[in-house]
């Protein structure tokens, strides 16, 4: 018999996209918490554009810390939220939103000892999709009593659908 104990094992392969910038649609937020107990939004991000339209990008999260802070602020206002002052803003207004998103292929070994692969956004990976572009953004709509400006989520054709661990 022989065994290769140096051979790669079992890989999880996740990238449905080549590495690049997209014009993506955050198309899901889930709200969560880290193991430090700060706020996390994790985001599926939809190629809006392009040979891959439809396709899921990868998944994206913002923490609420103070370390998380500048990033925050830096994919806020890629996706055309507030960004400056004392801000109000909830998972809901990212619905729907577009950014110039920059993904690449990832590589990290589960507690199984599996190898799995994803798309990743680096940390200054968002920018604003420029003006007059295909990626606009969806017409803002006021909320009654509020400073706060929501979007209304712009109905879209079908997503490619799929968990990416995150």
């Amino acid at each position: 018999m022989e065994i290769d104990f140096d051979a790669p094992g079992p890989l999880s392969d996740f990238v449905t996209v080549p590495a690049g910038t997209y014009v993506c649609r955050v198309a899901e937020v889930r709200t969560g918490t880290t193991r430090a107990g700060d706020e996390r939004w994790s985001m599926r991000l939809v190629i809006e554009e392009g040979q891959h339209v439809g396709k899921q990008a990868a998944w994206d999260s913002l923490v609420f810390s103070t370390r998380g802070r500048a990033r925050a602020r830096m994919v806020l206002q890629a996706l055309g939220l507030p960004a400056s002052g004392k801000v109000q803003v909830e998972p809901s207004d990212l619905d729907g939103r577009t950014a110039l998103v920059e993904v690449r292929p990832a590589e990290y070994q589960n507690q199984a000892g599996e190898v799995v692969r994803r798309n990743e956004v680096p940390y200054d990976g968002f920018r604003a999709v420029p003006a007059g572009t295909d990626g606009a953004q969806p017409p803002r709509k006021q909320l009654s009593g509020s400073t706060h400006q929501k979007t209304e989520p712009v109905p879209r054709g079908d997503d490619e659908i799929g968990d990416i661990p995150f």
